[in-house]
């Protein structure tokens, strides 16, 4: 099995400049490397057949991904209109400003298979693209925001993978997101 990252990953996970709530550590040709040379914990099923998640220990210093909203930092929340890329319109999103969650124990990479990558686009010579990561505390995944769900929903030329809404891991990624919020430095 071979693995690539992908552009719109690069630029999320491996930005310009660097943030405290990206990928910390290494370089993206070494994130590469390590997810091709060390095969991963765990394999799961993502939200369609074309995706899979590996599950691997967190080598780096990067810290999780959200944090849990308490009455304690509420009042920390903050929220706006933002696109994921240049082509992407806006959407609500929100996120912590002054938490520092603990550090990761798992990163768990996000890959779409080349056939998928295709059809949106972002054409890959390897089997597996890489389209995101999850920094978490436990080898699973992080449901998927709703609005990303909403998004794959309208299809490729809005920023999407054309995945009908499952109306059940919609819910359920509602309750998770009800209750945790990502976070910013």
């Amino acid at each position: 099995m071979s693995i690539e990252l992908t552009p719109f990953a690069r630029a999320r996970l491996f930005p310009r400049e660097a943030r405290a709530n990206t990928i910390r550590d290494c370089t993206p040709e070494s994130f590469v490397e390590r997810l091709n040379a060390e095969p991963p914990l765990r394999v799961l099923d993502g939200y369609a057949p074309f995706c899979k998640l590996h599950v691997h220990r967190n080598w780096t210093s990067t810290r999780c991904l959200t944090q849990p909203i308490t009455d304690a930092n509420r009042h920390l929340l903050r929220s706006g209109y933002e696109a994921r890329t240049k082509t992407e319109l806006p959407v609500l999103v929100r996120w912590f400003e002054g938490v520092e969650p603990p550090v990761a124990e798992y990163l768990v990479v996000i890959l779409y298979s080349r056939e998928q990558l295709a059809k949106e686009h972002e054409p890959i010579t390897a089997q597996w693209g890489i389209v995101g990561c999850l920094y978490t505390l436990a080898p699973e995944e992080i449901p998927m925001a709703p609005i990303t769900m909403m998004r794959n929903a309208l299809g490729v030329d809005e920023g999407g993978s054309g995945v009908p809404l499952n109306h059940a891991a919609y819910r359920h990624s509602v309750d998770f997101w009800e209750r945790h919020a990502n976070w910013r430095a």
